[in-house]
């Protein structure tokens, strides 16, 4: 039996049109109160989601706010070590949690003037930009996975779900896509 102990293979994603894997990223789940979320957006580099379902983004990192106690924190994967450091010495003595959860995770871009309609088939959302606008962001289903949807653009999505749902989120979002195909 092969040794699989070492680092994980990237996650099964089927590519299209409309429809990327995003290179890998440093992600945690951060839960702290008020208190924690200051010194934790200065360590992070920028702050942090104070209204319910927004993301605030600068360069590349990303805050996602995903509940009234809980963020997502996206940054490079070269980053997590020295981020992580710094989340943890910024909240030394504070009542948080943070988790790091890169491995489990995987990111999908979809974008594209059908993306919403795309996401429509198996997303349960109103997505039209009025009432999903840009920087909005949510916990969500896409048929039967979860997932975390963001609005980076007025016709882009970024999809962050499980490395074991990628290979069935993205085959859903292809087949979507055969729909808004040309024809040939």
């Amino acid at each position: 039996m092969p040794d699989l102990s070492g680092a994980r293979g990237a996650p099964l994603v089927h590519a299209g049109e409309w429809l990327e894997a995003l290179p890998p990223a440093a992600r945690f789940i951060l839960q702290c109160g008020p208190a924690a979320r200051a010194a934790a957006g200065s360590a992070f580099g920028l702050p942090l989601p104070t209204s319910a379902c927004r993301a605030n983004s600068q360069g590349d990192r990303a805050a996602l706010w995903l509940g009234p106690d809980e963020q997502l924190l996206l940054g490079p994967a070269e980053d997590a070590e020295t981020l992580s450091a710094a989340l943890e010495a910024a909240l030394a003595g504070v009542a948080h949690s943070l988790v790091d959860i890169g491995h489990r995770q995987t990111s999908l871009q979809l974008s594209g003037r059908h993306a919403s309609a795309i996401l429509n088939s198996g997303c349960p959302l109103d997505l039209d930009l009025t009432a999903f606008p840009i920087g909005m962001c949510t916990r969500t289903l896409l048929g039967k996975a979860e997932i975390v949807l963001w609005r980076t653009g007025a016709a882009e999505f970024r999809l962050e779900t499980g490395r074991s749902y990628s290979d069935y989120v993205s085959r859903w979002l292809l087949e979507a896509a055969q729909d808004f195909a040309a024809p040939g």
